[in-house]
């Protein structure tokens, strides 16, 4: 049932103003039962809870809070434009960059400036182990790990392209994807301290 929540999530994104969810919460990470009652609202608002509302409540069940906060925030940003070496929604995104506030404003996890950077930190996963929220990279300027997004189900992933483009979902399935796909990653979570 989780590859129903990914289209739910587009189709909400879609039809909410970009950086929706984050401006409700500003100043920090949110827990994943806000997010799903920022979800909801979103979902009634336009409509669509009744409808879709025993999907929503399944995809739940098999994802992850944590998880589903962070794609519902990488999800809020969409149509913010790229900016080279930009890393909020004021001054726009670079994949590395949009990755990284994602991850710092929705878990508090603060990643590498640098895609390869970003590679190097996180736990390599096969692909087919791929869950929303862990990273996924492709090699588009002849070298490795130089391009980033987020998995965020389906075979899709949502990221900033390039100068022109806006963060948007994607599906990693498509020719030019599928031939520079690079790696697949996942963010462990914080240690605690003793």
């Amino acid at each position: 049932m989780t590859r129903h929540l990914p289209a739910l999530l587009i189709a909400a994104s879609a039809l909410c103003a970009p950086h929706t969810v984050w401006s409700q919460t500003q100043g920090g990470a949110q827990g994943g039962s806000q997010a799903y009652q920022d979800m909801d609202a979103l979902l009634a608002e336009k409509g669509l809870i009744d409808r879709l509302g025993a999907q929503v409540q399944q995809a739940r069940a098999s994802m992850s809070e944590q998880a589903s906060s962070l794609v519902i925030n990488a999800m809020a940003f969409l149509g913010v434009p790229y900016k080279w070496g930009g890393d909020s929604h004021d001054s726009g995104f670079d994949c590395s960059g949009f990755v990284r506030a994602v991850y710092e404003q929705s878990v508090g996890k603060i990643l590498p400036r640098r895609s390869d950077e970003q590679a190097a930190a996180t736990q390599v996963i096969d692909r087919s182990e791929l869950k929303p929220g862990d990273l996924v990279f492709f090699n588009t300027m002849r070298r490795a790990f130089s391009h980033v997004g987020i998995y965020v189900g389906d075979g899709k992933f949502i990221h900033s392209p390039r100068a022109g483009a806006q963060v948007r979902v994607e599906d990693m399935r498509i020719a030019y994807w599928n031939a520079r796909f690079n790696g697949a990653r996942r963010v462990l979570p914080q240690q605690q301290e003793p």
